[in-house]
């Protein structure tokens, strides 16, 4: 029982029976999720609640050439650094509105740019793309999936993706499941983090929690839905004993 209230703790309340029973069994522990469960009430430890993941449109109306749907859905991507995806979403704050933008990398789910500014444009994704490649650079050819919003159908976006020799791919009109792995994570962000910061104060306190969110616990320490019990990064260091990393990097 200490090993979950440990864990619980550890992870801030963000994880459940099904998460903290993974890290036990990783641990040495026989036990079942059931098990997990039943004593997670007898000690009345209550995690966050993931809400249903919604949809999000984008205003599209613009006159700007339209990239065709290359990604079309296709989410189980094998190599890292050849498929981006790129989304915005809006950050509650008493200071200001605020808005971030994050690239992830399709392979391993890894945050690998983002950028935080209070206005709207694309000055905003141009920053998280340039961040994303900093870190990264990736190889000539890389998929960039976005949806149809004009900022990544402006001169000086499309510009920057010819420069990075980057393939851009759009969304459907009207079906916005198709960059529905990177908007889901902005809703688990908003889940895990409003928790604590239902609004944040200051502009500041908001670069500060996510900043901390982002580079500490989702990239390093976060379970993954498709990786079992690694984190992001997990999967390509050099240290980790993990029988995936071989056939990511082959």
């Amino acid at each position: 029982m200490e090993r979950i209230r440990y864990h619980f703790d550890d992870h801030k309340k963000r994880y459940g029976g099904p998460k903290i029973t993974r890290l036990l069994h990783q641990e040495g522990y026989t036990v079942t999720e059931r098990t997990v469960s039943v004593y997670m009430r007898e000690m009345k430890l209550r995690f966050i609640v993931s809400k249903p993941y919604r949809v999000q449109t984008t205003d599209s109306k613009h006159n700007h050439l339209i990239a065709p749907n290359t990604l079309n859905q296709e989410f189980k991507v094998l190599k890292p650094n050849t498929v981006w995806v790129i989304d915005i979403t809006y950050i509650p704050c008493r200071g200001g509105r605020l808005y971030l933008a994050s690239v992830m990398d399709l392979c391993t789910r890894e945050i690998v740019g983002w950028r935080l500014y209070n206005l709207w444009e694309t000055s905003l994704v141009l920053d998280a793309l340039q961040a994303a490649y900093t870190a990264k650079r990736p190889g000539e050819g890389l998929l960039h999936h976005s949806d149809r919003g004009s900022q990544y159908t402006s001169k000086e976006y499309v510009d920057q993706l010819e420069t990075y020799h980057m393939t851009s791919s759009m969304s459907r009109k009207g079906n916005c499941y198709n960059n529905a792995c990177i908007e889901s994570w902005h809703s688990i962000l908003k889940k895990e983090l409003f928790y604590c910061n239902p609004r944040f104060k200051n502009p500041e306190q908001a670069y500060d929690a996510i900043f901390q969110y982002i580079e500490f616990y989702y990239n390093h320490k976060r379970i993954t839905a498709r990786w079992g019990i690694f984190p992001p990064t997990a999967l390509l260091s050099n240290s980790l004993k993990n029988p995936l990393r071989n056939s990511l990097l082959s």
